[in-house]
């Protein structure tokens, strides 16, 4: 049993780290073996992700100074395991989705990004979200298309101004 002084360390860091947080990550690893929950964290900690298991009191209190995450206290009951996320958020969901196909432990509880609570039936909406990377790979592709009909439009028609106009042109209609 930690002593007083361990329970206000271990509440002090869980405040830094939800300060920090963009997303936090709640199931219940209640039924699993330890190999499967050993497994479980692997595929997490393969992905630089944390997946721990805390006092659900003491993770209370750490979200009430911190501010941040209250909206999911009701789900910090039984045995929870949590994933303090920093960056992409739809990773741990991509993980746990995956990790789930032919199991049923362990169950999701909820999932609060960018201050919306997600729910255990809304697993697959977080899982297909894009990460940032994505997002923004698809937004350089949208700029670029412009550019590359430009392109495409002097490169075509023998390199003239006028096939360059013509094929712009087509594309636009």
């Amino acid at each position: 049993m930690a002593t007083l002084a361990e329970k206000k360390e271990i509440v002090k860091k869980l405040v830094e780290e939800l300060k920090d947080a963009d997303a936090l990550y709640l199931t219940n690893f209640k039924g699993m073996s330890v190999a499967e929950l050993n497994e479980f964290r692997n595929e997490f900690r393969n992905n630089n992700l944390p997946y721990k298991v805390y006092n659900n009191t003491l993770f209370r209190r750490a979200m009430k100074e911190a501010g941040k995450f209250e909206n999911v206290a009701e789900h910090t009951v039984n045995e929870s395991a949590y994933s303090i996320i920093k960056g992409d958020a739809a990773t741990p969901a991509k993980i746990l989705k995956k990790f789930l196909k032919g199991r049923k432990k362990p169950e999701f509880k909820a999932a609060v990004i960018e201050d919306f609570v997600y729910t255990a039936d809304q697993l697959d909406v977080i899982a297909a979200m894009k990460s940032k990377e994505e997002v923004i790979g698809d937004i350089i592709g949208l700029l670029l298309s412009p550019i590359n009909n430009v392109v495409g439009g002097l490169q075509s028609q023998g390199f003239s101004i006028a096939g360059a106009i013509k094929t712009i042109a087509e594309k636009e209609n």
